[in-house]
């Protein structure tokens, strides 16, 4: 029987936990109204007598609350929604709200009302009501090809039955495990100290080193070329230079990164330095851990294992299924 791993532990003194893909944490706005010019949207709510029948039966989103419908999409979508109430006998509106629902209001709700998530964009998110007076443990169980599942555990109790809570998508091959109320102080691009680094690497990662004079970095570097503590508007413009060479016709091979000491550019430097490729960093009187799948990219089921009683005890991540 495998023997589970520690990642690390997450506090949430909130008492409401986020779990999503980490790399989307840049369209996280916390209190304040998501604000896209480039992907206006509007999000609504279903009233009236038959609103969660409609809800449920209309199969969109989560809940009776459907976030970030693109505005161009507005007209059809309502009239979808109008179509499919008639052709149930359904007596549901959708009532568009003023301004979209800040993420993490959208947390708030989803917990009062007992939804197992919502969406940012298209994104899978899931609030669940945690403890706040204790850290919370989050283990990895191994697989042959990787994590075979993860978990964050709420309470001792033994585990007399499982549910299924929901399903991430992920992206960016990670996980975040953050306090709601945290995640307001996120900063995911943004430099703390005005500071990016750049580096490359790839098959001609010497050639295209050697055409920009990037430094070779040293032996703890995840990568071997690039350039570290620049100022952020100087390391931007490298970096343009260096993508237009990439994508020349018949231009060397290589991939490059811009790391911005944000957040993300911290935490995931703790995680390139792990052996299990997790990372806990201190946000907002938080600690928040990212983890890397382990597999990449893909849709993963989640689990809610609860006591006799039906309290939660933990929520369970399927990673890799093993034949």
């Amino acid at each position: 029987m495998a023997v589970e791993v520690v990642l690390g532990e997450v506090t949430c003194p909130s008492g409401q936990l986020v779990i999503m893909d980490g790399g989307y944490l840049e369209l996280w706005s916390g209190d304040r109204v998501p604000d896209d010019e480039e992907r206006p949207a509007t999000d609504f709510a279903i009233v009236g007598p038959d609103a969660e029948a409609a809800a449920d039966s209309f199969d969109r989103q989560t809940g009776t609350r459907l976030y970030d419908i693109p505005a161009h999409a507005v007209a059809e979508f309502t009239a979808t929604f109008e179509e499919h109430c008639r052709e149930h006998g359904y007596g549901a509106t959708l009532h568009a709200f003023e301004q979209q629902v800040p993420h993490r209001e959208r947390v708030r709700h989803a917990v009062a009302a007992r939804e197992p998530g919502f969406i940012v964009m298209g994104v899978p998110v899931l609030p669940i009501e945690v403890p706040a007076d204790r850290p919370l443990h989050v283990t990895a169980v191994p697989g042959e090809y990787g994590w075979k599942s993860m978990r964050i555990e709420f309470s001792d109790a033994p585990v007399a039955d499982s549910w299924v809570f929901g399903e991430l998508g992920v992206d960016h091959a990670r996980f975040v495990f953050a306090d709601a109320d945290a995640l307001s102080s996120w900063e995911h691009v943004r430099p703390l100290d005005g500071l990016a680094d750049l580096v490359l690497w790839g098959r001609d990662q010497e050639q295209v080193a050697a055409e920009f004079g990037a430094p070779r970095l040293g032996d703890t570097a995840d990568v071997a070329y690039g350039w570290v503590d620049l100022p952020i508007t100087e390391a931007y413009q490298r970096g343009l230079a260096i993508e237009t060479r990439r994508n020349e016709p018949g231009g060397p091979k290589f991939a490059f990164d811009f790391r911005p000491h944000s957040h993300h550019w911290q935490v995931m430097g703790l995680v390139r330095a792990s052996e299990h490729e997790a990372g806990v960093i201190q946000v907002g009187g938080a600690d928040i851990l990212m983890a890397m799948t382990s597999v990449g990219d893909g849709f993963f089921p989640v689990h809610l294992d609860v006591d006799a009683d039906g309290l939660p005890v933990a929520l369970r991540i399927d990673i890799a299924r093993e034949d």
